[in-house]
């Protein structure tokens, strides 16, 4: 058995109610559950919440909610692991123990479900203990700026200050959208971001933290391009 988990819990401060609140026409959750269901490699699509307005909209859109999340995994300051561990333990003690189990997050609109059938694809074929989706940062990380305390500029490593933009190793950063893991990955509490995993890259234009209102903007521009983009080419 193969397991999506979707974590969308319900205290959300930032932007309030964001995993169900609507963009471009559906709560936010809804495109994260439709992705993995489209992506065909799920037995379950399953979001673990501990609000119940949460998990009535999950459930009008197709997903499982066979339990709510107790509230010690509820707050700010828990990660996505244990609220992930936590799911496949349930399903491991109270339904049918999964093989694989991917964690998709509630606030990726962008996520194609062809990225997770790839994901699937390269855990498989690399045996790795995960594989997650990361994209790369735009400019170079070994020529990054601080300001200090009077607002004046330091490089965080001034040995780059010569070297072209080129010359320098690529740096990626962790996508927000999905990590496949095996079930005893998730279980042992093995670390994602290690040998053990392997890297989905994905462009960069498909990649957006939505964690302000500017954000929530700046996603839904950048949707309806998309969007559109895809319909001119449908027409050609």
């Amino acid at each position: 058995m193969r397991l999506a988990v979707i974590p969308a819990r319900g205290g959300s401060k930032r932007i309030p109610h964001k995993n169900i609140r609507l963009f471009n026409g559906k709560p936010m959750i809804a495109w994260s559950i439709a992705a993995a269901q489209d992506s065909g490699c799920f037995d379950v699509v399953a979001v673990s919440t501990d609000d119940r307005e949460i998990a009535a909209v999950a459930e009008r859109y197709g997903a499982a909610v066979p339990f709510l999340r107790p509230t010690e995994l509820a707050d700010d300051h828990v990660g996505t692991f244990p609220v992930v561990r936590h799911a496949v333990e349930w399903y491991c003690r109270d339904a049918v123990a999964p093989s694989e189990v991917c964690c998709v997050y509630a606030t990726a609109p962008f996520l194609d479900p062809v990225d997770i059938r790839y994901g699937l694809d390269v855990l498989e074929a690399q045996g790795s203990g995960f594989a997650f989706a990361v994209t790369s940062f735009p400019s170079p990380i070994q020529r990054a700026l601080r300001l200090n305390d009077d607002s004046r500029v330091e490089m965080f490593h001034p040995e780059h200050f010569s070297a072209r933009s080129q010359d320098l190793e690529p740096a990626y950063h962790d996508a927000g959208q999905f990590y496949w893991g095996r079930t005893s990955a998730w279980r042992n509490e093995k670390r994602v971001f290690g040998p053990q995993a392997t890297a989905v890259i994905l462009p960069r234009y498909r990649v957006q933290d939505i964690d302000t209102e500017e954000d929530w903007e700046m996603a839904e521009h950048l949707f309806r391009a998309l969007e559109l983009a895809r319909g001119s080419r449908a027409r050609e």
